[in-house]
């Protein structure tokens, strides 16, 4: 990626993008992170050998693409005193990492002639797995677009949408699903304990039965997950007596039911922010 980036925020997300950024051949010193914890801009100079400043401005000033790379309640201080510097901003492409602030809001922070894609990453772009969904309105252009796409794969794969609600789908589909996989698997575990295995020897377990599967996923993209989940339930097995409780117990609708109300807290704080 030849554009000069500026990280606005030098948190977890931020580190994984640049991370992503140079192993796919950036230039480090195309890359600038501002943040104000001196610790971490000299932590990100030792580990990327990026630029590194504590003034947004700065960094805003001598870059093409801006990532917006803060927490969601800290977004409308941040935005207004960058449209307060008076920077011209017309040029520039803004990428929005943060749940619950939409285009609109932002705009409204930073001027509406700013071009602006919304993005929503999830936790494993931190080990270059991650799951991004996407969303540009109509006065992003082309070119826009593409920046924001190569970014976002430098740490996993991406996924568009038409409809700015649709991020809202994205969060609950992937922006959260790793917590689900976690629940799941801090579950097994503490059963696996309960039959008497040690907290490492369990942990191993869900660990390499949940990695194994995923993978397997990947391996056999013409497969559905209902074909892959048959060929390893035989009829009358210990599988199919798991899958059965399973079933029984409702947990298509539990997960139906989480899903939504992801999706509905998405849009409560879009209303807070």
């Amino acid at each position: 990626m030849t554009a000069r980036i500026a990280f606005i925020g030098g948190g977890n997300m931020a580190s994984s993008l640049i991370g992503g950024l140079l192993a796919n051949g950036a230039n480090p010193s195309n890359i600038t992170a501002s943040d104000p914890n001196t610790e971490q801009q000299q932590n990100l100079k030792q580990q990327f050998s990026v630029n590194v400043t504590g003034d947004n401005n700065q960094a805003i000033a001598q870059s093409d693409v801006i990532v917006l790379a803060v927490k969601p309640q800290l977004m409308a201080v941040v935005c207004q005193a960058i449209a307060d510097a008076g920077n011209d901003l017309s040029r520039k492409l803004f990428v929005s990492i943060a749940a619950g602030v939409s285009v609109k809001r932002l705009k409204g922070l930073l001027g509406e002639q700013v071009a602006i894609v919304r993005t929503m990453p999830n936790t494993p772009a931190l080990v270059g797995r991650g799951m991004t969904g996407l969303f540009a309105p109509a006065d992003v252009s082309e070119e826009q677009i593409a920046s924001a796409e190569q970014l976002m794969q430098a740490v996993g794969e991406t996924c568009w949408v038409a409809n700015e609600d649709d991020i809202n789908h994205i969060i609950a589909a992937a922006g959260s699903a790793p917590a689900y996989f976690f629940l799941f698997m801090e579950a097994m575990q503490q059963q696996a304990e309960q039959l008497g295995f040690s907290p490492e020897q369990a942990r191993s377990l869900v660990q390499q039965s949940a990695l194994g599967s995923a993978e397997l996923v990947a391996a056999n993209p013409d497969l559905d997950l209902a074909t892959l989940r048959a060929n390893v339930t035989s009829k009358g097995g210990t599988t199919a007596e798991a899958i059965r409780v399973f079933e029984e117990q409702g947990l298509r609708k539990v997960v139906a039911n989480a899903m939504d109300a992801a999706v509905e807290r998405g849009r409560e704080m879009e209303s807070l922010f």
